[in-house]
């Protein structure tokens, strides 16, 4: 089974993210068809990027650096979960995606994006350049929910963003698993 990362891409304290996230993670488990695993940018704490050598060298020199080589290595695709900074890409997921190059190479990402009226997706296809530099194919099927905070159960902390959500993260997910297992023939054999 292929391993999909969903990747919550905001690390600011008063951040909405993780509740978008575990949305995403529950469709993406509900799917059935992904080894689902969860990486917050926030956990991982990455300085602002501080190799001294190109990453596409892949001569890491810090702990942390090697940390999340191992983590984006080991994915088959990503769900990226991310609301705009303006009108771009957050700086969290900007500084990860620049921290590697081959460990992306070849992969698929899709989107779950949130925000106000334009529902993230400014920040989306900004990211998306970025992506096809590093090798990434980022598919259209995408999650855009605009006005998100309507949908977060002010006392649980629970997001529900209904049934046209889930219906549109069942055709991205589908969409991700074709252009992932199509890719996966691209990659060299991991070695253990």
């Amino acid at each position: 089974m292929l391993t999909l990362q969903v990747i919550t891409a905001s690390t600011r304290p008063s951040r909405q993210g993780p509740a978008v996230a575990q949305w995403a993670i529950a469709q993406a488990r509900a799917h059935g068809k992904f080894n689902v695993e969860p990486v917050d940018l926030a956990e991982l704490n990455l300085p602002v990027f501080d190799e001294p050598l190109h990453p596409s060298m892949g001569k890491y020199e810090h702990e942390h650096t090697r940390a999340w080589s191992a983590i984006v290595d080991r994915a088959d695709a990503f769900l990226i979960v991310t609301p705009e900074y303006n009108f771009s890409t957050p700086p969290s997921l900007l500084n990860a995606l620049t921290f590697l190059v081959r460990e992306w190479e070849k992969k698929a990402a899709g989107f779950v994006s949130y925000g106000g009226v334009s529902a993230g997706t400014r920040g989306v296809e900004m990211t998306k350049q970025v992506l096809t530099t590093l090798g990434v194919m980022p598919i259209t099927a995408a999650v855009s929910i605009p006005l998100f905070t309507q949908y977060l159960d002010k006392s649980t902390g629970a997001f529900d963003p209904g049934e046209v959500q889930v219906k549109a993260a069942n055709a991205m997910l589908d969409e991700l698993l074709k252009w992932a297992t199509a890719l996966a023939t691209l990659r060299a054999p991991r070695t253990a």
